[in-house]
């Protein structure tokens, strides 16, 4: 059993800006060439063997890939035609030149995007193009946070095969940095009064959202897995979680459900832990907001 490494914080915390840098300029070129789709579904990142990709996106009669390979260390455009182009970004300088190069590699294999270079939800974080402060690259690091992404992807693909209705791929949201799935009930959600048009369409529907992300200096200065139901059923914290660690957060906008990352990593089965939280978070959810189990249970 590969064990789960740790990931404090703290120790990480400028190469983690760095890198949701990086993710937002790659999923901003995502955003401009793929088609809309419901949720913002169209604009995330897809955990790959080696790191974080696009996938495919088409343009024109072609298709284009970016990857962040987070084991070489390297970003990668590849096209459908076999061309291909791509830098280093170990020892990397500066967010505003890691811009520059993928624009500059996007133009090597014929691809034009246009984004908006301003970070999105990151404070007053400069623009990218102009972004000399966030140059952080700690390779162990986003190795070890490599390995998280692609544990919990596939713990996430055994707690997704026993639903049965509407739900998302397992994908990185580029302007929170988590990675994430959701399970919806089939009905539509209240408007949300004064939402803007992200929220808006993300919480359309009845979900219920599991994932993990790596911390932040403003919510969890620690990694954690998390679950929240949206709109929040009465009684939702009055359902116990499993395993041992987990824990009903109130963040003064609803309710989530915590699990500690090292409280995973320290299990005897981190796998069997993780699988006990979502499970027990959705029965929670599910219970609560009254869905129909049933029929959203699969059969074999």
């Amino acid at each position: 059993m590969t064990a789960w490494p740790e990931l404090p914080y703290t120790d990480w915390e400028p190469t983690k800006q760095t890198l949701h840098r990086y993710a937002q300029i790659v999923g901003k070129v995502r955003m401009a060439l793929v088609p809309p789709r419901n949720h913002w579904w169209h604009v995330t990142l897809y955990v790959s063997a080696r790191g974080l990709t696009t996938g495919s996106m088409p343009y024109g009669d072609r298709a284009v890939e970016v990857e962040l390979d987070l084991v070489e260390h390297r970003l990668a455009v590849r096209a459908s035609d076999g061309r291909g182009a791509g830098f280093a970004l170990q020892h990397r300088p500066a967010c505003a030149h890691f811009y520059a190069d993928l624009f500059a590699a996007l133009a090597d294999v014929g691809i034009a995007a246009q984004i908006d270079p301003r970070p999105f939800d990151l404070g007053d974080s400069p623009p990218f193009p102009d972004d000399t402060e966030h140059d952080s690259y700690d390779a162990d690091a986003v190795e070890r946070f490599g390995q998280i992404l692609r544990q919990t992807d596939a713990v996430l693909a055994r707690f997704r095969s026993g639903f049965a209705g509407k739900a998302s791929p397992t994908q990185l949201f580029w302007h929170s940095f988590d990675l994430a799935h959701a399970r919806f009930s089939g009905r539509r959600a209240p408007a949300i009064p004064g939402a803007d048009p992200v929220t808006a369409e993300a919480y359309s529907h009845e979900v219920i959202a599991f994932g993990w992300w790596p911390g932040d200096d403003r919510r969890t200065p620690y990694p954690a897995f998390y679950s929240y139901t949206a709109p929040e059923p009465d009684g939702l914290r009055e359902h116990a979680l499993a395993p041992g660690g987990a824990a009903w957060q109130d963040t003064g906008n609803g309710s989530l459900a915590i699990l500690p990352y090292d409280a995973v990593r320290e299990a005897a089965d981190p796998g069997a832990d993780l699988l006990a939280f979502f499970e027990s978070a959705y029965a929670a959810g599910m219970a609560a907001a009254g869905w129909d189990t049933e029929a959203l249970t699969r059969s074999v």
